[in-house]
């Protein structure tokens, strides 16, 4: 417990503290945000603002699990490592695009094929890491079985090792392709992303303390062993998740409207990784439909949009997507479609750790 609430603290004041002198270092760096000449007209007032955002938070993250970890003397153990290998790996690629597009000027960075290549190799490298190791129980960080509140029946292993191996790995690259790129495009508001972030991580900062609470142990009866959850290190992914929360709040402080600093695609790619790898470590990947449901809206919204697009010819359903572009083209003030968007945000996250703790009181 102390681990966890140092590792939250020491990355919220890293990022509120440091944030304004790694602004004047991008200042000076040339990394600035290129706006969109077709996006809304009055974006093109944050032309030039600090971006690449995401390097303070995955650096805050990364200095401060450690720090804790070490303060308090608690081993660290592989799954909170694979988390973080997740969200540097990336945040890196993240910062590619990012790159490429202030030295280019442009709004297009990586090419679309290029950063699902970069996504595909690290949660490729993730999923085959993902279940090695297995501790003195036999159990890896993460599960070849579908997920939902808890293993189903469903195992792709029952296909053989080889091509089970190859279905994992594929399962994992759309679960983090589909969370990765779902942040992104709702990182297109002051704070958006960073505040319904912090909702949908800090639920997984619920589900894995509840997890260690419940976790299997020797000699339980077969009715404890029901109720309790077979996830490995659950405790270690909270405390990691609390040090991404404790990041995204003090880099919100600069982000928030009037934003004095952007994510980028290094902060939106990087948290998306964590949130994933967190989903699928914690062995709640499709609860991701309710916890990350914000990320759903705003890509699934893109998604028909083009479909739309293309079957008719040139009509759009929304007057820009995502969908956040829509209602600020209708006439909502910023701020207000960031605040309502985290709304419903909440009450999302809130119906996933509801349908997590309402599975288990219903196993009593």
């Amino acid at each position: 417990m102390r681990a966890l609430l140092m590792a939250g603290a020491f990355s919220l004041v890293f990022t509120l503290a440091l944030t304004p002198l790694f602004i004047r270092l991008f200042h000076k760096l040339g990394w600035g945000q290129f706006i969109r000449d077709d996006g809304p007209q009055s974006h093109h007032a944050k032309r030039g603002t600090a971006t690449m955002g995401g390097i303070i938070i995955i650096i805050g993250t990364v200095a401060s699990y450690f720090s804790a970890m070490w303060i308090t003397g608690t081993p660290i153990p592989m799954s909170p490592l694979l988390v973080l290998f997740m969200m540097v790996g990336l945040g890196f690629v993240g910062f590619i695009d990012d790159f490429l597009k202030t030295r280019n000027q442009r709004s297009l960075g990586l090419g679309g094929w290029a950063k699902v290549g970069g996504q595909v190799i690290v949660a490729s490298t993730f999923a085959l890491i993902s279940i090695q190791f297995p501790n003195l129980n036999g159990v890896t960080p993460a599960s070849t079985k579908i997920s939902l509140l808890r293993d189903l029946p469903l195992d792709f292993m029952q296909l053989g090792a080889i091509v089970g191996t190859i279905l994992f790995v594929i399962w994992i690259c759309l679960i983090v392709a589909a969370t990765s790129n779902g942040v992104n495009v709702t990182d297109g508001l002051d704070g958006l992303a960073t505040g319904s972030s912090i909702l949908s991580i800090g639920a997984f900062i619920v589900i894995g303390f509840w997890q260690s609470n419940q976790a299997r142990f020797g000699g339980a009866d077969i009715a404890d062993l029901y109720r309790s959850y077979d996830v490995r290190d659950p405790l270690d992914l909270a405390i990691v998740a609390a040090a991404i929360v404790g990041g995204l709040v003090g880099f919100l402080w600069w982000n928030t409207s009037p934003a004095k600093i952007f994510l980028g695609d290094t902060g939106s790619l990087a948290i998306g990784g964590a949130l994933a790898a967190l989903a699928i470590l914690s062995r709640t990947e499709l609860l991701l439909v309710l916890i990350g449901g914000l990320f759903v809206i705003e890509a699934g919204s893109v998604i028909v949009q083009r479909a739309y697009f293309k079957l008719t010819r040139g009509k759009r359903i929304f007057l820009m997507s995502p969908i956040h572009h829509h209602f600020e083209l209708k006439g909502w003030a910023e701020v207000t479609v960031v605040v309502r968007f985290w709304i419903v945000g909440g009450l999302l996250v809130a119906a996933g750790v509801g349908t997590f703790y309402l599975e288990w009181l219903a196993s009593l």
